[in-house]
């Protein structure tokens, strides 16, 4: 796991990270975004341009934030890797814990 989106991006989706992102791993869900692990190459370009201070290397989650390791993750679990965001566009769903 390298970095994860929390809970202040849930309805907000501000996208700047997806522009910023050169592996193209930050995927739209319904509510929010969600950072493919497996696909992170922890560059670290998307954490310093999210004006809603929602992403965080898994290292430097807050303590409240621990579940959306997580949940990041396991946004994944059916969709696996696909290569790219821009492949897939928009999932339309979230993980269970965002509703």
């Amino acid at each position: 796991m390298a970095y994860v989106i929390t809970a202040s991006c849930i309805d907000v989706m501000d996208k700047s990270c997806i522009e910023e992102c050169p592996v193209d791993c930050i995927y739209e869900g319904n509510r929010m975004l969600y950072i493919q692990p497996d696909e992170c190459v922890e560059c670290g370009r998307c954490e310093p341009v999210c004006p809603e201070v929602s992403i965080y290397h898994h290292e430097d989650l807050p303590e409240e934030s621990l579940p959306f390791e997580k949940i990041n993750s396991e946004f994944f679990a059916d969709l696996g890797s696909p290569g790219g965001a821009r492949k897939v566009g928009r999932i339309g769903t979230d993980h269970p814990d965002v509703g």
